[in-house]
């Protein structure tokens, strides 16, 4: 997840909060249009793919098993022998072998450091505040370090003085990998004056000899840095130590294996003998070949405070042994691993810390012969797919099915010790099916990406659809008094999200239409009350529009931790298509009364911000009616799907986007830098899914399918390939750095778009009962697919041909009608319904045929197959 409510640092402005910018359109509101939204939920698995079938399957991502081995050696450095046995089960052993390593140089005693800043110190899981002082850069233990607290401010200045002088060829400098100085300078003291004795830029190495040009005597040292690498919350200096002398190449064995895509689980390695003495294994894992260094990307033991320096350590015995990493200790309160990891990339190295000694030894001979993970989440194979895409368009069935795989890995079991360790664990999520946010982190169902992730859990694995109703109905179990429901489990379910109660609404709605489950609807219409006519009403101004600041709401949160306050379109366009998916849902359950209010003060509000936040000078949305002048495209993306914009102000607000915030790698979510710099430059998948379906539904398909082949495909071309990304930053690297989840479900929604828009599929009342098939096709040639709903799969194949001829096939199952929609262009044209003249060019002849914006609606097509052809009129 973007944001860290409860991190040690301060968060940058802007970094997603699990948000969903749930795709457009709510549920209801797609429903009331007849043109409806998402698709099905639960029955049948597999399936036959209709009329031509197609090689669907062979797209699917998943490992065939739980257990999953690398499928490459990268690379290996110190004594390593036979690196490629780790591939080949049963195929021999790896043996890394190290020699006893000299002790490192230390200052003598007495010997004194002193900082320009250090960082306020933090609790660690044991209570004890952690110190980020100058001296821990000389206290000869590498898990402590000094952090300055200058946030970029730099020059930072970090000085050690000897009681005597020394003679020094050089120093080393052993730094924290997420903290690496990449510019700075050495000076000495002669005795009246600093000398510079070496200067250094673009350092990238998280242990850096720096020699000095020749030997110098001196009582101090003084380093200065100028520049340091970009982290999650900002840059800072993150120095553990500082040798005097020249520290020889650390002669470290590691072998650096891929397992070919993002996987999830808990890591396994036999080791088949070791030498005397523990040697120590540490393993790092990264997402991305770019942030894989000495330590992980991202362990969860980063923020809660377990002293594990960024590495899952094992002391093997001599007689080997057979080690799933689970989370804990091996030897005491020594040898800590942290169990479960969302990876691409393991780095096996033969090291051990020094904290860890006498428990494991950094050195001696450990021979390996398997490494492979157990594989946790959703096992998606192509027998369990209730639900597939295929096109002509190889590149958009690649994302369809990278998107399923994303979600797959998300879709896992609550487990206490592999959820975010900032209060998430709740005896109530625990050992249940649930969708967390992303597979490396925070692990934590948030509601907002459910918007998205669930969505595509119901159009592939209908099966799991439990795993969305638990985090569901667990945040409702939680609400509180006034109305307002939590986000999620973390912070013990406190954390103030100003939008995530609105995303529950639309959720639930989206829930019960997939799965015809209301049940669920009517157990929960209590907290849909109090959430519509209690909380929210107490955050609205006398414009009849949210209110970011009344009600002791000025330091909520949204899904990326924006700074903005008033009123602010993005809200006030969830509050209408929450109202409109609650009256949907009221009205389910024959509670007319409060689907009438609810329906009523939705139509109150898209005319409020139709009035107070559209700047007809740049023909969109503003984000705030206070403030700076910006555009965002959360904002008018919504309106545009939340039924608050007409067609011309949709066709106006897209056009600003198109002029403003296109880029290499998506559309930003910001068209200038206003509410924080770099904000024109981040894309994210989330609040790209709604502007994804407001083009498709305002008839610009070919733009969606540009704005899709640049996010996705840029996603798809870069490391780690395949899985879709929480976030993307300037020149399209990953936007929190190392932090960043290459695997995060609210971005997969591509296949919601391409299901619901391209192949047209989506259902229109509870559980499918009722269903549209309207096909946005643009310049795609064909498509087919398959929608998993209660009654059993609908399925829809259509082609466009080069004589203006276009052709659809719907099987529709038993118990179900629908109306289906097909593209005339505004052109005059002849439609048949299975050989029969449903429109002859000029007028209806049967199933009540319309033509109207572009498209022909058939309506009343029961169960069975139907062929519709359109061809234009001679």
């Amino acid at each position: 997840m973007p944001s860290s409510p409860t991190g040690e640092e301060p968060r940058t402005p802007g970094t997603p909060r699990r948000t969903v910018l749930r795709a457009g359109l709510g549920g209801a509101a797609l429903a009331a249009t007849g043109l409806g939204l998402g698709a099905g939920p639960a029955a049948a698995n597999g399936g036959t793919p209709p009329q031509g079938g197609g090689s669907w399957a062979s797209y699917v991502q998943g490992p065939s098993s739980r257990t999953v081995r690398p499928v490459a050696v990268l690379r290996t450095s110190g004594d390593v022998t036979r690196p490629d046995a780790l591939l080949k089960p049963g195929g021999g052993t790896t043996v890394l072998r190290r020699k006893q390593p000299a002790a490192p140089p230390r200052w003598p005693d007495g010997t004194t450091a002193a900082a320009s800043s250090a960082h306020a110190p933090n609790n660690g899981d044991d209570g004890r505040p952690r110190t980020y002082d100058a001296a821990n850069a000389i206290d000869g233990d590498t898990g402590t370090f000094w952090n300055d607290d200058t946030i970029a401010a730099y020059p930072d200045t970090l000085t050690v003085t000897a009681p005597a002088a020394l003679r020094l060829p050089g120093i080393t400098v052993l730094s924290n990998a997420d903290g690496v100085p990449t510019a700075f300078t050495v000076e000495t003291w002669d005795g009246s004056s600093w000398q510079q004795a070496a200067s250094v830029t673009g350092n990238t190495e998280v242990r850096r000899a720096v020699p000095f040009a020749s030997t110098v005597s001196t009582t101090q040292v003084r380093i200065t840095v100028t520049a340091d690498q970009a982290t999650p919350q900002g840059e800072f200096t993150r120095i553990n130590e500082v040798y005097p002398g020249l520290l020889p190449d650390d002669g470290i064995p590691r072998v650096v294996v891929d397992f070919g895509k993002v996987v999830v689980g808990h890591p396994h390695l036999r080791f088949a003998s070791a030498s005397a003495g523990n040697p120590g294994v540490r393993l790092a894992f990264s997402e991305t070949l770019q942030f894989l260094t000495d330590r992980s990307d991202f362990t969860r033991a980063d923020q809660s405070g377990t002293p594990s320096q960024g590495t899952d350590q094992f002391a093997v015995p001599a007689g080997g042994a057979d080690w799933q990493d689970t989370k804990g200790y091996q030897s005491g309160t020594q040898v800590y691993a942290d169990g479960l990891h969302g990876f691409r990339y393991l780095q096996i190295s033969l090291d051990a810390l020094a904290s860890d000694a006498p428990a494991a030894q950094p050195y001696g001979e450990v021979a390996i012969d398997a490494v492979w993970l157990d594989f946790t989440a959703y096992l998606g194979t192509p027998a369990s797919y209730g639900g597939w895409f295929l096109s002509s368009d190889d590149d958009l069935n690649r994302y369809w099915f990278g998107a399923a795989y994303t979600n797959e890995l998300v879709t896992d079991t609550f487990r206490p010790d592999d959820v975010d360790p900032r209060g998430a664990d709740s005896p109530t999520l625990d050992g249940k099916p649930v969708l967390h946010d992303g597979a490396k982190r925070d692990r934590d169902p948030y509601v907002g990406d459910l918007a998205v992730s669930a969505r595509t859990l119901y159009l592939t694995h209908p099966d799991a659809a439990a795993a969305a109703r638990t985090v569901l109905a667990d945040l409702a179990d939680h609400q509180r008094a006034d109305g307002w429901i939590p986000p999620a489990s973390i912070n013990s379910y406190t954390l103030p999200l100003f939008d995530y109660p609105l995303w529950w609404v639309t959720c639930s709605w989206d829930y019960v239409l997939h799965t015809g489950d209301t049940g669920y609807a009517a157990a929960y219409h209590p907290q849909l009350t109090r959430v519509l006519d209690g909380w929210y009403p107490s955050v609205t101004d006398s414009d009849g529009l949210l209110s970011k600041g009344l009600n002791g709401t000025s330091g909520y949160g949204d899904y990326a931790f924006l700074g903005r306050t008033g009123q602010v379109t993005y809200y006030n366009a969830c509050y209408v298509q929450a109202l409109t998916d609650g009256a949907a849902l009221a009205r389910v359950l024959g509670r007319d009364a409060d689907a009438d209010r609810w329906a009523a003060r939705a139509a109150t509000v898209a005319a409020a911000i139709n009035s107070r936040l559209w700047d007809a000078a740049s023909g969109a949305y503003l984000d705030s009616s206070t403030g700076p002048v910006r555009h965002a495209q959360d904002g008018n993306a919504l309106a545009i799907t939340a039924g608050v914009a007409d067609a011309s102000r949709a066709a106006a607000a897209l056009a600003h986007l198109d002029a403003t915030t296109v880029l290499p790698y998506g559309n930003a979510f910001m068209d200038n830098d206003t509410i924080f710099d770099g904000a024109s430059q981040r894309v994210y998948a989330f609040t790209s899914y709604p502007e994804l379906v407001a083009r498709f539904r305002s008839g610009r398909a070919d733009s969606a399918l540009d704005q899709i082949r640049r996010t996705y495909g840029w996603m798809d071309r870069n490391d780690p390939g395949t899985t879709h990304w929480e976030g993307v930053g300037p020149g399209g690297s990953p936007y929190e750095g190392a932090y960043t989840s290459m695997a995060h479900g609210w971005s997969t929604g591509v296949l919601p778009a391409l299901t619901n828009e391209l192949l047209g599929v989506r259902p229109t009342a509870p559980g499918f009962a009722q269903w549209t098939v309207a096909p946005t096709p643009g310049s795609v040639a064909w498509a087919r697919g398959q929608v998993p709903t209660p009654h059993g799969p609908i399925g829809a194949d259509w082609r466009q041909l080069g004589d203006g001829t276009f052709t659809l096939t719907v099987h529709a199952p038993k118990g179900t009608r629908g109306t289906v929609a097909v593209p005339d262009s505004g052109r005059r044209v002849t439609v048949h319904v299975d050989g029969r003249t449903a429109w002859n060019g000029t007028e209806a002849t049967a199933y009540r045929a319309t033509s109207a914006g572009g498209r022909m609606l058939l309506r009343g097509l029961g169960a069975g197959t139907h062929t519709v052809v359109v061809r234009p009129a001679r």
